[in-house]
């Protein structure tokens, strides 16, 4: 396995760098990450999310990469969530040695002294470290075949995005592909209900310097930290049980996503009764406007 180099500090990183490890904190009951701009939970009903919205987007994307990696020895996720991803690589090429990188180690996992955390599942080369991606990735550089980053667009502040990228470039080796995945933010169409819930949360994340909206530029990212022969593709989940069994699907992901955002929305002033009111509103509207949601993938070969 590689050697895991100690974090390194960056001045421009967003939050209190040197927060504790696991630390977290409150607000109207639900935990989050302390020291990081993510601006949802990092409980265990947002891991039960995560892992939910994995299986939805699995079936809409039809697999979990896109890439063409062949048949990749060494692979990273970073941002791993809940490591449902990395295990089923794992699954998928069991001779890879995979690594999953998120700021918060599943409970599941036992901490080692080194840093990393053996998960008990899968092949013994299957690792998780923690790391926060924004103040570098603590791998040398061309360490990976394949570097994989999905769904942090709510994590990631405007003026690191290109950091970011060049690190996930930085620690791929020649002839090795990054692949990032997003979602829109918003549905297609929006109804009232959805706007109203999208205006009010965008002003709290732009005062944490993040702007969701960044998610439609993965391809002049990718290509700005001088990754060739970039594709990409969107994928349009409907959301609704007119959608059939992976409307129903996004559905209930977006409806769980709803309550993960209710913290933000009320810390903006929203009432309760005005939140419960919009989530019933935009329930109804994603069937009878048919919504869609729009997922971003795009992917690149290191030269």
């Amino acid at each position: 396995m590689p050697r895991f180099w100690p974090f390194r500090r960056s001045s421009r990183a967003a939050g209190d760098a040197g927060a504790p490890s696991g630390a977290h904190r409150r607000l109207f009951g639900r935990e989050y990450a302390a020291g990081v701009p993510y601006a949802l939970p990092s409980d265990l009903s947002e891991m039960n999310r995560l892992d939910f919205q994995h299986y939805m987007l699995r079936q809409a994307f039809k697999g979990i990469y896109a890439a063409p990696i062949g048949t990749p020895a060494t692979i990273l996720d970073v941002g791993a969530g809940t490591g449902r991803w990395a295990k089923e690589m794992a699954a998928l090429f069991p001779q890879a040695r995979i690594v999953a990188l998120d700021i918060k180690v599943p409970a599941e996992s036992e901490q080692s002294q080194s840093g990393a955390a053996s998960t008990g599942q899968g092949p013994s080369a299957y690792t998780f470290v923690r790391g926060n991606i924004l103040e570098g990735l603590p791998f040398p550089d061309a360490t990976f075949d394949f570097v994989h980053q999905r769904l942090l667009f709510f994590a990631i502040p405007s003026d690191r995005w290109q950091f970011v990228v060049n690190e996930l470039m930085r620690v791929t080796r020649p002839g090795g592909w990054v692949e990032i995945v997003e979602g829109h933010y918003g549905y297609e169409p929006m109804g009232q209900a959805a706007q109203r819930i999208a205006d009010a949360m965008l002003p709290a994340m732009l005062r944490r310097g993040i702007d969701p909206r960044h998610s439609a530029n993965l391809a002049q990212f990718l290509q700005a930290a001088g990754l060739r022969d970039v594709q990409t593709r969107t994928v349009k989940v409907p959301v609704g049980d007119w959608g059939g069994h992976l409307g129903h699907l996004a559905l209930t992901d977006v409806m769980t996503f709803s309550q993960a955002a209710r913290p933000l929305l009320l810390a903006q002033g929203m009432s309760e009764p005005d939140f419960a009111r919009l989530v019933e509103t935009m329930r109804e509207e994603c069937e009878r406007l048919r919504y869609t949601w729009p997922f971003y993938i795009a992917y690149g070969q290191r030269a």
